[in-house]
């Protein structure tokens, strides 16, 4: 059956490279994940690994060096990307530790209310929690690495952001990005989010190329306890996904095989950021992210929001 497998969901693979001496953060590498299965490659190939979750990281890390046969410089840290404080305090601890940050990757994120009941947003800090989660935690982490990474980039000739978005990007819009919308749907508000980080590459590439090369991606249809979340509340939805696991997870990539263009934007030498990718390959973006004009008011609204964070 692996052949129709194979037929059925088109895969492609990162090329191995020799990471020895980069350092490398992958936000969002709880178990079973697709930052985790980015990590566990990452620190095969010679990276120093920092890896996030929201609560026990140590158990990650010490289950990703297991996978690793006890090889591999992984370490664990405590990061909740709607706590302005929990991200101050690991960007700070990590800018102390390290003398160099090779390659941030943006992986985590939440896509919540899944069969679209709310009506209206759930809110964080006064924020629609995807926005605050996916986008605002996002890029206050963003800013207070990017010093450290352009220095990266001048001593040792390029440093990497690469943001985990989602072919839901397209279902944003730019006017929802500067006012909430007449009407809430958690769906449209995730790709608000993800929208927000494909503008926010671009501009990241725009104004910091060529010391730093940013790249946005969509990891694929993978099978991770994500949608488990977004279905919290819903028992027999929970039920019957779960009987329906085995066909869910021979349909869906694999973690692993969705952390392929992720590790292929981190990894690939002579890689041209600003670009969205898609099956370790560029692909175009739509004319919502090909809006400058928009992209850079972002830029300038949402730096006024994380310097007064």
């Amino acid at each position: 059956m692996q052949w129709l497998r194979r037929w059925i969901v088109r895969t492609s693979r990162a090329q191995n490279v020799d990471l020895s001496g980069r350092h490398i953060i992958v936000t969002g590498a709880s178990t079973g994940s697709i930052g985790f299965e980015t990590a566990r490659t990452l620190a095969e190939w010679g990276a120093h690994v920092a890896i996030t979750t929201r609560s026990d990281p140590d158990r990650a890390a010490a289950q990703l060096r297991e996978r690793l046969g006890g090889r591999g410089e992984i370490t664990g840290y405590t990061l909740d990307l709607t706590d302005a404080a929990s991200v101050r305090q690991f960007a700070d601890g990590f800018r102390t530790r390290n003398e160099r940050l090779d390659v941030l990757i943006n992986n985590a994120g939440v896509h919540l209310d899944l069969m679209s009941e709310w009506k209206q947003p759930k809110l964080v800090d006064g924020h629609e929690i995807h926005w605050r989660t996916n986008y605002l935690g996002t890029m206050q982490l963003t800013h207070a690495l990017l010093p450290l990474q352009l220095q990266t980039g001048e001593r040792y000739g390029e440093a990497r952001v690469v943001n985990v978005v989602s072919m839901l990007y397209k279902r944003g819009m730019n006017s929802a990005l500067f006012a909430p919308p007449a009407r809430h749907n958690s769906w449209s508000a995730y790709g608000n989010s993800k929208l927000a980080l494909v503008h926010a590459t671009f501009e990241l590439q725009r104004r910091h190329a060529p010391h730093l090369q940013a790249y946005c991606l969509h990891p694929g249809a993978v099978y991770t306890n994500i949608a488990s979340k977004g279905l919290a509340g819903h028992p027999f939805i929970g039920k019957l996904r779960a009987a329906l696991a085995p066909v869910e997870a021979f349909l869906l990539m694999t973690p692993e095989e969705g952390a392929q263009t992720s590790i292929h934007c981190a990894t690939q030498p002579g890689l041209e950021g600003g670009r969205y990718f898609k099956n370790c390959a560029p692909e175009g973006s739509n004319t919502q992210a090909a809006d400058t004009a928009a992209a850079a008011r972002l830029w300038d609204e949402t730096k006024v929001w994380v310097d007064a964070t």
